[in-house]
């Protein structure tokens, strides 16, 4: 017998072949459409199974290729060191000589403001002329060049502050240890041991000279100076950045090895760390910002100075001139919150010091105030403003001295003062 598979219509029917004749079985149409039923119903489901698993396995394989590339993906934003510190061929390239001459001459500046035997000649000369210092290696550079220097600052600024020197060798010191009194120069002590030389307004002359350089020098070389995109990317400096064309020689190196890039940020950072240790967050020593920063008013505020230090640094060497920027902007909001609380600070201080009765007290935190006050046109604030421009803070300085200035001032109006000075610099020194 033989066998013979005839297949249609998807349809095995089999048929039995004798070797004598053939007989054809009939299948009932019935049973035909319940196998071509079952067929396709197999069919449809074998379909959507093979569509459900490729569906998945396509989101499968979507998913997988999203985490390899994550995975791999390279963060493009430089890492930066763990100290301020950057070589090239094995040489550094951070130096920032002038920066720590003259912030030396700021402390020797400021001691010849309680020296009488200093005169009007002698102290311009330190200031303008960079000589006459008892450090005989401070030489080559001087403060008042750079005091008020940038292009935004006003040029009433220096005027105003060699105007102090005026006044201190012609007002404070012939009346050094004369008993000081309102209206009448001298000396003042309070019971608890302060003494302070003042003028006839009040005015602790060494205090308000100083504190004024917190913003007229540091504040604003670092802001509006050397941390500026203006200073930064002046000229060629971004394409000499990209291409390795170096315009200054770092100590110990012999030949060209910084770009003008590298080198204005790292003068930058020298304006806070110049007599500090380069290598830590930890700020110290000298009378001017790095002092008061090290007072952390603003907890983590040196912190994060330090850290955008050193990624902006890390940043131009990357050529990542938008990460650059960023760093800087962190730089200039944090650096002036230092100038922000201490003003408000100092006007409170001084108010609740003439409550107390104790004047001499009072006249030190005021002539301190007063300084921050004029520092406070070289702050900038998160939108790249000043928290009082010019005009402002001339007036707040009037409004400081009028009459017979400290002596004629009340606790109401300096904490009015200071309030305004919170509500721009965001803090609270209440």
């Amino acid at each position: 017998m033989k066998k013979i598979i005839i297949i249609t219509l998807g349809i095995v029917v089999f048929f039995m072949a004798c070797e004598k004749e053939t007989e054809l079985v009939e299948i009932p149409d019935s049973v035909i459409q319940s196998i071509a039923d079952q067929a396709a119903t197999k069919a449809a489901s074998a379909v959507a199974s093979t569509v459900d698993e490729a569906a998945e396995t396509a989101v499968n394989n979507a998913f997988q290729e999203q985490a390899e590339a994550n995975a791999n993906q390279v963060n493009d934003d430089p890492l930066p060191p763990s100290e301020y510190e950057f070589t090239r061929n094995g040489v550094s390239t951070v130096y920032y000589t002038g920066q720590t001459t003259r912030l030396k001459m700021a402390v020797e500046l400021h001691a010849a403001f309680s020296d009488p035997t200093k005169t009007e000649a002698d102290i311009l000369a330190m200031f303008n002329d960079g000589t006459g210092f008892s450090d005989t290696s401070l030489t080559g550079k001087n403060v008042g060049g750079k005091t008020g220097a940038s292009s935004y600052a006003s040029t009433t600024v220096k005027p105003q502050i060699q105007a102090f020197i005026i006044r201190v060798v012609n007002d404070v010191f012939p009346n050094y240890n004369n008993d000081a009194s309102k209206g009448v120069a001298g000396k003042l002590t309070d019971p608890g041991g302060r003494t302070v030389h003042i003028d006839a307004k009040g005015f602790e002359m060494n205090q308000i000279f100083t504190k004024s350089l917190m913003g007229a020098l540091v504040t604003d070389q670092i802001i509006n100076g050397y941390l500026w995109r203006g200073k930064l990317d002046a000229g060629t400096n971004i394409a000499n950045n990209d291409n390795g064309v170096y315009e200054y020689t770092s100590p110990g190196a012999s030949s060209a090895n910084v770009t003008k890039m590298e080198h204005y940020w790292d003068e930058g950072f020298g304006y806070l760390y110049g007599e500090s240790d380069q290598y830590s967050e930890n700020v110290s020593g000298g009378v001017l910002v790095a002092k008061y920063l090290a007072k952390n008013d603003i907890p983590g505020d040196d912190k994060a100075i330090y850290e955008a230090f050193k990624l902006g640094r890390a940043a131009i060497v990357a050529k990542d001139y938008e990460l650059k920027d960023k760093q800087a902007k962190i730089i200039k909001a944090a650096l002036s919150k230092v100038i922000g609380y201490r003003a408000a600070y100092y006007l409170r201080s001084g108010g609740s010091k003439i409550d107390a009765g104790t004047m001499a007290d009072a006249l030190h935190a005021l002539s301190e105030g007063y300084g921050f006050v004029l520092s406070l046109q070289f702050t900038m604030n998160e939108d790249g403003e000043p928290y009082f421009t010019n005009a402002e803070v001339n007036k707040m300085l009037e409004d400081l001295e009028k009459g017979d200035g400290f002596w004629d001032r009340t606790s109401v109006e300096l904490n009015t003062m200071a309030d305004q000075i919170d509500a721009a610099s965001g803090l609270s020194t209440k």
